[in-house]
Order: C-alpha cells, then sequence, then structure tokens
C-alpha cells in the first residue's frame, strides 16, 4: 500500500511565492530572484512530504501563476498576439508567460490578457486555453522536465502530475467559429508522446493525468477522446505506470468507461463519492491498481480515521494491498499550508482540524494502520476518535435561537413586495440616475499605507479612534475622486475591510478566522477562508456605520455593500455535520438583517455580491434544480426585506450563465453586474435568447490586468452590449473590485469609463 498526494500549496507557509511574484511585477525584484523563490517553494514541499513519509511525490504541482497557463506554454498554444511580443521584444519566457496572466501595456503594446474563470466549483481560477481551427502545437516548454530532474537531484521520488490531454482541451475554448476543440486531438497527442518519452528517458516510472472531466456529465464525442488517447498513449508506453486522477465528484455513469482504460492507477474522489467504492471494487480490472481519495483535500476537517479505515479495509477483502494507494481526495492546493503556524484559535476547535501539513501525517497514520502496524498509532486512532466526539458535542456548535428562526421561514420571506416593472419607476422617481449610470463595483485600492494601518490597529500600535480617523480620511478621499472623476454612484472604497468574505465572518458568530490560512485564488491573489464551524448569527450591525459616514459626505447616492450569502458559504470552509443549504439560510438571515438597517439608515442602493453562485452549482446537471433552488432563496431571503424604491444590486464575475439564465432572473436583484471584458462580451450571448427583464451592468473593463484600457475600446464594448441588452437596461461599470489595483491606473481606466458612458448617451439620443 502506497501514499501520494496529487498536488501541493505552491505559495508558500507565509505567501513567500506571492510576494515574490509582486516585487518581480513592481521592479523591486530581478528575474534570478523570482527564480530562486520558486526552487526555494519546490524543495520545501518536496522536503515537507518525503519527511512525513509519502511514496509517490509531485512534481510539476508548482506553478508562478496557474497550472493550466503553464501547460498552454508547455505545448505551444501561445495565442497569435503575445507571439508578436516575443518576437518584437526581448522579453523573457517567463514574462511571456506573466503577459498571458496579466495583459501586456509596454514597449508600445496594448494586449489584452487571456481570459480567466473559476476552476470547476472551487475558488481557485484558471487562465482559460485559446485555441482557433488552424490550431498548431509543439513541445516549447521544459517547465515539465526540468522540474522532474531538479526533484531527483533532491533525493526525491518524482510523479510528475500532467493535465491531461482532453480535459485541457475541454478547459479551453474556441476563439473562431466552425470547429469543435476536441477536434485538436489529433494534433496535440504527438506534443505529449515528446513529453513522455523526455520524462521516460530520464527515469520516470508514475506519470499522474490529472482528468477531472471524467467526473462531469460527458457526450460520446468526449468519451471516444479519452478512449483514442489513452489507447495511443499505452500503445507508445506499455512499460510507464500511469495514474488517472479523478476529482471533485464521483464516476457515476463514466464509471465502467473509466474502469476499462489503459491505466495503471485510477484515483477516485471517495469524499464527494463514497458511495461508489462497493460498485467500483466489483468491476475493476484485475491489472488495475485503486487509489483512493479518503482524505478531504477541499475542507479543513481532521480525518475520521475509522470511517476511512473502513473503505480502506473494505477495498482491502477485494485487492491486495500492493493494488491499493492513499491519496487526498484531490490536490491540497485549496487548503492552507499548516496548522501549527496558527497560534490564536481556540485550542477545542483547533483540534478539530488538518491543513495540508496535517493531512501528509494524517495519510502516513492511515498507511500504517491498514498495513497492520496499529500498534504505534494506536495513541494517534484515540485522539483522533476523541476529536471527533468532543465537535459532535461541543456547546461552541449550537446555538438554539438561531435553528428557531430557521424553521420560522416561509416563501414571503423570499419576495419583494412589486414586481420589478413597478420597483423600476419608484427607483427612478428616487434616483434620477442619467442613462447608462456608471458605477464601480465597491472596493478602491488599498495602498500599503491603508494595510499598514489595519496591521498597526490589530497590533494594538493604533488605537480605535486613530484607526477610526485614519480610515474616515481614505474613505472621504475616495468620495471625492469618483465625483471629480464623474461616477453617478458612489462606494465608500472598503478601507476597513480585508476581504470581502473575511470582513464579513470576523463579525459572524459561529465563524473563526485563522492567522495564516491562506489559500490560492488566482495568480499572486491569496484569500483566508472564514471558518464555520458552528450556527451562524449577527450579533449587532457590520456596516452600517461605514455606509452611512460616505453617505453623508456627498449628495450623490453612495451604494451600501455586502457580501451574498452563497458567497460567504462557498468562499469559506464550512461545518460538514449539516447540510451546506441549512448553514447557507443562517447566513442569508444575518444579511437579511444588515440589509434591513442599512435601509433604515438612509441607504437607497444596496449592493449584494454573489460571485459564487455559479460555482457553486454541482457538476453534474441532475442536481442543480436542487442546489439553484436552496442558493437563489438563500439570495431573495438577505434581499426582500426592503421597500420596493430601495435599489438592490448583485455581481457575479467568471461565470458561463447560459444554463442558469432564468435562475439568475429569478434571483431578481434590479441591477446585476457581471464579468463581461475579457470575453470581450460573450458572456452576453446568455442575454440575447433570453428576455433579460431587469438592468445590467456588463463589465466592461479587466481589473484583473494592470492595462488601462481606451474610451474607444470601452465603447465598442458598450455598443456590442447594446446589440443584447436594450440601452435603458444598461450600467456602465468595471468587471470586478479594484482593490488589488493602483490609484493611478484605476483613475485613467475610470474616465475612459465615464468619458464611453456620456459618448454612449449622446450617441442613444442622436439616434
Amino acid at each position: 500500500m502506497q501514499t501520494h498526494i496529487l498536488g501541493y500549496p505552491r505559495i508558500g507557509s507565509n505567501r513567500e511565492l506571492k510576494k515574490a511574484c509582486e516585487q518581480y511585477w513592481s521592479g523591486k525584484n530581478e528575474l534570478q530572484d523570482l527564480l530562486q523563490a520558486g526552487r526555494e517553494s519546490r524543495r520545501e514541499n518536496w522536503k515537507l512530504q518525503q519527511e512525513a513519509g509519502i511514496d509517490l511525490i509531485p512534481c510539476n504541482d508548482f506553478s508562478y501563476y496557474d497550472q493550466v497557463l503553464d501547460m498552454t506554454l508547455s505545448v505551444g498554444a501561445i495565442p497569435e498576439r503575445y507571439k508578436v511580443i516575443a518576437e518584437k521584444s526581448s522579453i523573457a519566457q517567463l514574462d511571456l508567460y506573466f503577459a498571458m496572466a496579466r495583459g501586456f501595456q509596454k514597449d508600445g503594446f496594448d494586449i489584452t490578457a487571456m481570459e480567466m474563470t473559476k476552476w470547476f466549483d472551487t475558488n481557485y481560477h484558471y487562465i482559460v486555453p485559446e485555441f482557433t481551427k488552424n490550431q498548431q502545437f509543439q513541445l516549447s516548454d521544459d517547465k515539465i522536465l526540468d522540474e522532474f530532474i531538479e526533484a531527483k537531484k533532491a533525493g526525491i521520488k518524482p510523479k510528475p502530475v500532467i493535465i491531461g490531454l482532453v480535459s485541457y482541451l475541454l478547459l479551453g475554448k474556441e476563439k473562431e467559429e466552425g470547429f469543435d476543440k476536441l477536434d485538436l486531438v489529433d494534433r496535440l497527442i504527438p506534443v505529449y508522446i515528446d513529453l513522455l518519452a523526455a520524462l521516460q528517458k530520464e527515469g520516470a516510472e508514475y506519470i499522474q493525468f490529472d482528468e477531472p472531466f471524467l467526473a462531469l456529465d460527458l457526450d460520446e464525442k468526449s468519451r471516444a477522446a479519452f478512449t483514442f488517447v489513452y489507447e495511443e498513449i499505452r500503445k507508445q508506453f506499455p512499460d510507464l505506470k500511469f495514474i488517472l486522477a479523478t476529482y471533485f465528484e464521483g464516476l457515476k455513469d463514466n464509471r465502467s468507461f473509466c474502469l476499462n482504460l489503459p491505466v495503471d492507477v485510477l484515483h477516485i474522489d471517495l469524499v464527494r463519492g463514497p458511495s461508489e467504492l462497493d460498485a467500483i471494487i466489483r468491476e475493476l480490472p484485475k491489472d488495475l491498481s485503486l487509489s483512493l481519495g479518503i482524505v478531504d483535500g477541499r475542507n479543513i476537517w481532521k480525518n475520521d480515521f475509522a470511517k476511512s479505515l473502513e473503505l480502506i479495509q473494505k477495498t482491502k477483502e477485494k485487492l491486495d494491498s500492493n493494488r491499493i494507494f492513499l491519496a487526498p481526495s484531490c490536490s491540497l492546493l485549496h487548503v492552507p499550508y499548516d496548522l501549527e503556524l496558527e497560534t490564536g484559535l481556540i485550542p477545542e476547535i483547533k483540534n478539530w482540524m488538518a491543513f495540508a501539513k496535517q493531512k501528509l501525517q494524517e495519510l502516513k497514520v492511515l498507511q500504517d494502520l491498514a498495513d497492520g502496524n496499529a500498534e504505534k498509532r494506536i495513541g494517534e486512532f484515540k485522539d483522533n476518535q476523541n476529536a471527533h466526539k468532543s465537535r459532535r458535542t461541543s456547546s461552541l456548535i449550537h446555538n438554539l435561537s438561531v435553528k428557531s428562526r430557521l424553521e420560522e421561514i416561509s416563501e414571503d420571506d423570499t419576495l419583494r413586495k412589486n414586481p420589478f416593472s413597478l420597483r423600476k419607476t419608484q427607483q427612478q422617481e428616487a434616483l434620477g440616475l442619467p442613462q447608462f449610470p456608471t458605477t464601480t463595483i465597491g472596493s478602491f485600492p488599498q495602498t500599503k499605507e491603508v494595510r499598514s494601518w489595519r496591521a498597526k490597529f490589530k497590533k494594538g500600535e493604533l488605537n480605535a479612534q486613530q484607526y477610526d480617523t485614519l480610515i474616515k480620511g481614505e474613505t472621504e478621499k475616495a468620495i471625492r475622486r469618483q465625483e471629480e472623476i464623474g461616477l453617478d454612484v458612489l462606494v465608500h472604497g472598503e478601507y476597513e475591510r480585508n476581504d470581502m468574505v473575511e470582513y464579513f465572518g470576523e463579525q459572524l458568530e459561529g465563524v473563526l478566522f485563522s492567522k495564516r490560512g491562506w489559500v490560492q485564488s488566482y495568480g499572486s491573489r491569496c484569500v483566508k477562508p472564514p471558518i464555520i464551524y458552528g450556527d451562524v448569527s449577527r450579533p449587532e450591525s457590520m456596516t452600517v456605520y461605514w455606509s452611512q459616514y460616505a453617505q453623508s459626505l456627498t449628495k450623490k447616492w453612495v451604494k451600501g455593500m455586502l457580501t451574498g450569502p452563497v458567497t460567504i458559504l462557498q468562499w469559506s470552509f464550512v461545518r460538514d455535520d449539516q447540510p451546506r443549504s441549512q448553514t447557507c439560510k443562517q447566513i442569508a438571515l444575518a444579511i437579511r438583517d444588515e440589509v434591513r438597517d442599512l435601509e433604515k439608515a438612509g441607504i437607497r442602493i444596496i449592493q449584494i455580491d454573489e460571485p459564487a453562485i455559479r460555482e457553486g452549482l454541482p457538476l453534474r446537471k441532475a442536481e442543480w434544480q436542487d442546489y439553484l433552488k436552496w442558493a437563489i432563496d438563500c439570495f431573495k431571503i438577505a434581499s426582500s426585506a426592503v421597500g420596493d424604491s430601495t435599489q438592490i444590486h448583485t455581481h457575479m464575475c467568471y461565470s458561463e450563465f447560459n444554463d442558469i439564465i432564468e435562475n439568475i432572473a429569478y434571483m431578481d436583484a434590479d441591477v446585476i453586474t457581471i464579468e463581461c471584458s475579457r470575453s470581450q462580451m460573450e458572456l452576453l450571448n446568455a442575454f440575447s435568447t433570453y428576455n433579460y427583464p431587469n438592468e445590467i451592468g456588463p463589465g466592461v473593463y479587466d481589473i484583473h490586468s494592470p492595462r488601462v484600457p481606451s474610451t474607444e475600446e470601452i465603447l465598442s464594448l458598450l455598443d456590442k452590449a447594446q446589440k443584447v441588452i436594450p440601452a435603458e437596461q444598461l450600467w456602465v461599470n468595471p468587471d470586478c473590485g479594484l482593490k488589488t489595483r493602483k490609484w493611478e491606473e484605476t483613475e485613467k481606466a475610470l474616465k475612459a469609463m465615464v468619458n464611453a458612458a456620456k459618448m454612449a448617451r449622446v450617441t442613444v439620443v442622436t439616434n
């Protein structure tokens, strides 16, 4: 019985890689400094796994930005607009890579970034590959081979992790009509064969292919592509051992198909699909080994050794131990680095948890317990079971008043007083906004000074009054800047907030936070997800003070800014002892109370961000409607307790809406703002065949890139939007919050945006 890891967090215990990347981008460090930080991150991870006793240690799970973008560079699928940079500018390969992720605006170039979207149902974002009908591939980057050699030299038994060919194509997008991306299989497979040949020559034994699409709904063409690819690879490499990694869902109707692919080891996610184990064992071919994903790679709760051993024992009754591998359910990229670094957690709750480093230890303990070495692990087994008993019976978890309020929710709590057609008239009279009203999504640049104030306040170096004065000053500057830029609906800038979920989590009961529990969201962007350990409630108002202060500074309307219940749920580590829908409704009631208080305080525009609605969809369509019913009900519970003249906004980013557009409309937000700029308004195609009734703000420029769009560029996107959405329904806004940007680029971009809106108004009047 062997242990292995599908992937490990790459940001470092103190976000060392994030800091190294940002210092390089800002010109404070040289390329060699960044490369050295990467080497140190990889070696630290390999050493940790080796010391924990993991048998097969992954390589190529490291990335400076995103593993899908890494593969795009490796197979030479570089969009033409970036090839021009490489040809006419003497930039390094890594700079070309970052240009693809972040855009490129220097040396006379102005090139947009590649599209970014969510990695299945996680809060990680990947860079979407772009394919054309005549797409050519070639092995053009040595990263995979170099990291394998590097690991071997470091004394590691490395297992290269490679995104499977079919999943890589399915992750991408056709950038022109007239072909299917799966038609590119024949062109791409020679590149994979060249890569595998190079790895085999260097002594590779096991290769892990990540094929998460095998856990999704597949059509016959996709299945045929999987069969062709793996039969061809097996024919070329009869001696290499291939681990086929599926995760995030059970195999379900793909089970028999997957079991017959010509690979050596099949990895299954037993956290998401434990009920499938019996059937898989029963149907398992005699020459196929099984990797049991028994340690949760998506959450921070301790593994229940007793339950895991039941699954392992059931497998051992049918298979020899040498055909069994133990692993996390998926890559540990999605959990924080090390629980040992946490010093401020409630000891009782900390004892219920395990971060990435502790999950390595859990795997080794399970291996010893299952292999008959129980005597040396019996103490750890007892400690584990005591922790689970403590969690089940703890008084910290249960709040009877919250449970009672949940039982009283009725259908009326999900409905506004009148339909949007009537509300719109009242809102137009109350708010007096022009056509194409301009606004931003919420946050403004958080400078080093702002972050330092927050840190000093937490350390006690600033008292509450001093901190309050500083934040008020920054808020007023933001209001004045927005007035000068000419925005129609303002925001207060969110200077008092660390993160859009963390800020609210810190003020809710039943939720706690780690100090160093960082998780990568995209590129160098890291978040500290809240830990929802018990029943959730709101002891007092969370945002009214700052919203009311900002509104007092201006005659223009200032939006109240909230994070929605589904997003707080999705972007948290959630308790697993009750249905997620129940936890979400508890959060919804807390946000409902906040919405009411904002309205009472005179805030007439309230934005409830729900960027995670789409990512929360189950990976199988058959399960969508149940999720959408409770998720959208939660948003409506949170948003429906206001009068008709109060305007409710929501924001969603990096989501494909085509399949759920009617459900989005059912949310009944007065205004929805969405990300559209990276896709050049392609996401609005969902609205072309559906008569969306409410107002919509398609993001007109990409805030995840430092490049500044021109007025003409934004106007062009607005013209595209008007071909799908009537002008009277359109708002003008960036595609997301501006927290991570700098003020210089922010002001330039917003001025261009406001100018474009003014020109659009003139054009509409003229026509």
